[in-house]
């Protein structure tokens, strides 16, 4: 079972070469689930894996969750609000077709925030102003529910849902639900070239593998 980064990499290699295979989709869809699962909090699934997320955060207070070290752009709270808001958007409205988490189950309120867009293209003041805004633990249960909401799109899937383009409409929905602030709007050009199953990767487990990294190094200058 991985345990490190490095499996998880040599796990995510190998999703990608599963879904485009229609005789190993229930493999794919298996393997999905537990990578997936080993990017957020064991407060997401009962599988009991190895978690990323928690190896890195568990030992992390809040002051030090919110701290922007000198010469970065980010806190560890910000890549958690961008990795849970960008799932919930590609995952929910994309993919699913569905309500995303943080409009159904009232998220802004609970986070003490009053924004719902993406993170990209914000400036360094609007990073600052979140990270001092937010809580940190209503932000690690949003992202576990966000996480548990992808787990039951993903598990519905056919393999020839996988090979399909994101309809146009969702695309719209994202951007008239203030999800993706017009400035980003290479985001939104990117998802559009993308497949269903590309998306199961990019943004659904290797943009969460890719940040969680990145959390990894924000944690050695602030703990």
């Amino acid at each position: 079972m991985v345990s490190d980064n490095k499996g998880l990499n040599i796990q995510q290699t190998k999703l990608r070469q599963l879904l485009t295979d229609a005789e190993e989709h229930n493999g794919a869809i298996e393997l999905f689930l537990v990578h997936h699962g080993q990017l957020h909090s064991t407060k997401m699934s009962s599988d009991k894996l190895w978690s990323y997320e928690d190896d890195l955060l568990d030992d992390v207070n809040t002051t030090q969750a919110k701290h922007i070290p000198d010469g970065l752009d980010h806190s560890i709270v910000w890549v958690l609000w961008h990795l849970a808001r960008i799932e919930d958007i590609a995952m929910s409205i994309l993919v699913g077709g569905i309500e995303q988490v943080f409009i159904r189950d009232g998220w802004m309120n609970r986070l003490k925030i009053h924004l719902m867009h993406s993170g990209n293209e914000m400036a360094a003041s609007e990073v600052a102003k979140l990270t001092q805004d937010i809580n940190y633990s209503a932000l690690r249960a949003y992202r576990a529910a966000v996480g548990c909401q992808t787990r039951e799109i993903v598990s519905q899937l056919s393999h020839q849902d996988l090979t399909k383009k994101v309809p146009a409409d969702r695309l719209q929905r994202v951007l008239a639900e203030g999800a993706v602030v017009p400035q980003a709007q290479l985001i939104i050009d990117y998802w559009s070239r993308r497949t269903i199953a590309g998306l199961l990767l990019m943004p659904a487990t290797r943009h969460n593998l890719v940040h969680l990294n990145e959390i990894a190094k924000l944690k050695k200058r602030v703990v």
